[in-house]
């Protein structure tokens, strides 16, 4: 089940869900069975984290770095995959 505080800070953007990732290097997030379907994820940076059965359908993932990250049994129909990121994914 995903963090409900990673999930906050996701809500209120990548732009600040970067800043902290830059900020708070050691924290792996959990995304973990998150309903992603839709969002504009553009450019994320969710590297090493554990996006397990996450939902990302028609997600827009454009850029993202995804590289480390666990995402076993995700869901990513239909998302915008251009220029990801994904050395060392679990898929």
């Amino acid at each position: 089940m995903a963090n409900k505080e990673h999930l906050k800070l996701l809500k209120q953007g990548v732009e600040a869900w970067n800043h902290w990732r830059v900020v708070e290097p050691e924290i792996q997030p959990d995304l973990s069975q998150a309903d992603l379907s839709g969002a504009d994820l553009f450019g994320i940076d969710l590297h090493g984290a554990n996006l397990e059965q996450a939902d990302f359908s028609q997600a827009i993932l454009i850029g993202a770095n995804l590289s480390g990250a666990n995402l076993v049994e995700a869901d990513l129909c239909r998302a915008s995959l251009i220029g990801i990121e994904l050395i060392q994914a679990d898929l």
